[in-house]
């Protein structure tokens, strides 16, 4: 069985043209090695959110990977909102920005070639949020070792091992995988997670294990504005498990409940198994933070 690909519009290296019929080198180092990175930004209400940290996290990869970045603010700031309004003029005004950048078209060697072009690829589809019934109950996680490769901190497109972890949710109708490498979080297979002890949000520390996060800053600004401690450090597995509240974050999430993880409800007492007060606060925040500071 095929999905037949939707007919919007895409972007690649300097082209707009129909998603569908938009093609790629099968030479292009992002085909053979993964060679790439990518973004994936948030659209509400045609207004693009935290534009500026995504293109931050998007030059700290590249540069990580010795490619150079090919565009200006100004320049990746022109050709996405061309891409918003079209999908936008379609219906859909709350949008996810995915955004790729390869190291180029060569012959295939491992060796990273000098002086090649960048392959730039942009496409947009409608956002996809969490249901109200996720938002109230909460959803389920599963747990499991991080088996991926070291360099975390990059956002490459060399995402095999976070499919085979997301996988292993799916596999048991489950929403993620909370990742643990040697007995300490590190984060889920396409998310940062987020716990709640003693009323304050805790983390694990930035390193090359873990994604930064563009909501790392952001839920740090919402839990100064809501006044809730917000803390990043070590967190151990048990730390987790038997935490007030856990939490997801990413682009599509944006603050989302975990009320059940390896099949045991979170939290305690009469909380036990139902989204808490600080995911409530953060949320609402969130919302706030959206409103206000879409660009």
């Amino acid at each position: 069985m095929t999905t037949a690909l939707p007919q919007t519009l895409c972007y690649l290296n300097g082209h707009y043209g129909p998603l569908a019929e938009t093609k790629v080198s099968v030479l292009d180092r992002g085909f053979i090695f993964g060679d790439g990175v990518y973004e994936v930004a948030p659209v509400y209400g045609r207004r693009l959110f935290r534009f500026d940290e995504h293109m931050a996290r998007l030059s700290r990869s590249l540069a990580k990977l010795r490619i150079p970045n090919p565009y200006t603010r100004e320049l990746w700031l022109e050709r996405i909102r061309h891409l918003v309004a079209d999908l936008a003029a379609h219906g859909h005004e709350d949008q996810l920005v995915y955004i790729q950048v390869t190291r180029g078209v060569a012959l295939r060697d491992h060796v990273m070639p000098l002086n090649i072009e960048p392959t730039v690829f942009m496409m947009v589809s409608a956002m996809k949020p969490p249901s109200a019934q996720q938002r109230h109950e909460g959803v389920a996680c599963v747990t499991g070792r991080d088996f991926r490769w070291e360099r975390g901190d990059i956002k490459s497109i060399s995402l095999l091992g976070n499919v085979l972890a997301r996988q292993m949710s799916a596999d048991v109708g489950a929403a993620e995988t909370i990742l643990f490498r040697d007995g300490f979080l590190t984060e889920a297979a396409a998310c940062n997670v987020w716990v709640v002890r003693e009323g304050a949000l805790l983390g694990a520390p930035k390193s090359e294990h873990v994604l930064e996060g563009i909501r790392f800053e952001l839920l740090r600004e919402l839990c100064e504005d809501v006044g809730v401690p917000y803390s990043l450090r070590p967190l151990s597995e048990s730390e987790v498990l038997t935490a007030d509240e856990v939490m997801l974050s990413s682009a599509t999430k944006e603050v989302l409940p975990v009320t059940r993880i390896d099949g045991q409800p979170v939290g305690h007492g009469s909380l036990r198994g139902r989204p808490g007060p600080v995911y409530a606060r953060l949320y609402e925040a969130y919302q706030r933070a959206k409103r206000e500071q879409s660009l």
